[in-house]
């Protein structure tokens, strides 16, 4: 297990939105005191398997950042760092996948990569539950009934921030060239699943 400091440099994206937002010694102060709250979370989580701390690793500083600038601030101020920090994050990474995707064969490749990857990565093992559909060539298609996000930030009392990560697959997958991302819900926006649907299409040859 990685420790508080540790897991708040893998943060400093979301320092980032705090300085923006506030001022310089405030900022520290809060980032400060949110490390401090961030130890005694890891310490009563301590048990948890590999591969949810995989997802509790964003999940843990994101939560005690927020609750400590929403008790010492403002929430909306508190929300705004987190989901802006969440946008420029995806908005980094959304051009790089891009560009690969553009390569001859990848959008197949990677709608393929999509059924080891989410068994792996957002399967069991990592603190979800799912349901697979049949697969179908050039299409993949599966359900999330039970996510670590939404039942981590309830039980640290932010439940609000998990629509946040939700929209983070949108922000990344939603305009990729070759490919069609389409969702209906999501347990952070009260749905009682999450719905991934990923399909090749066919690009204007223009």
């Amino acid at each position: 297990m990685k420790t508080a400091e540790q897991l708040m440099k893998d943060r400093e994206f979301i320092k980032t939105e705090m300085d923006r937002a506030l001022p310089g010694a405030q900022s520290d102060d809060l980032w400060r005191t949110a490390t401090e709250k961030l130890r005694s979370v890891l310490e009563k989580y301590k048990e948890l398997p590999a591969g949810v701390q995989s997802h509790t690793d964003s999940i843990f500083p994101s939560a005690c950042i927020y609750l400590v600038v929403k008790d010492r601030v403002d929430g909306d101020i508190a929300y705004k760092i987190i989901e802006d920090s969440a946008k420029a994050r995806c908005a980094a990474i959304q051009p790089k996948l891009a560009k690969i995707m553009k390569f001859p064969g990848m959008t197949g490749l990677f709608v393929k990569a999509w059924d080891p990857m989410t068994k792996n990565k957002f399967g069991p093992k990592c603190g979800f539950k799912n349901r697979f559909y049949p697969k179908k060539k050039g299409e993949y298609r599966m359900d999330v009934t039970s996510c670590p996000y939404f039942r981590y930030f309830t039980e640290l009392g932010c439940p609000e921030l998990t629509k946040i990560y939700c929209d983070n697959d949108v922000r990344v997958y939603g305009n990729l060239p070759g490919l069609k991302f389409m969702r209906e819900g999501t347990i952070g926006r009260g749905a009682d699943h999450c719905d991934f649907y990923v399909r090749v299409i066919k690009q204007d040859p223009r």
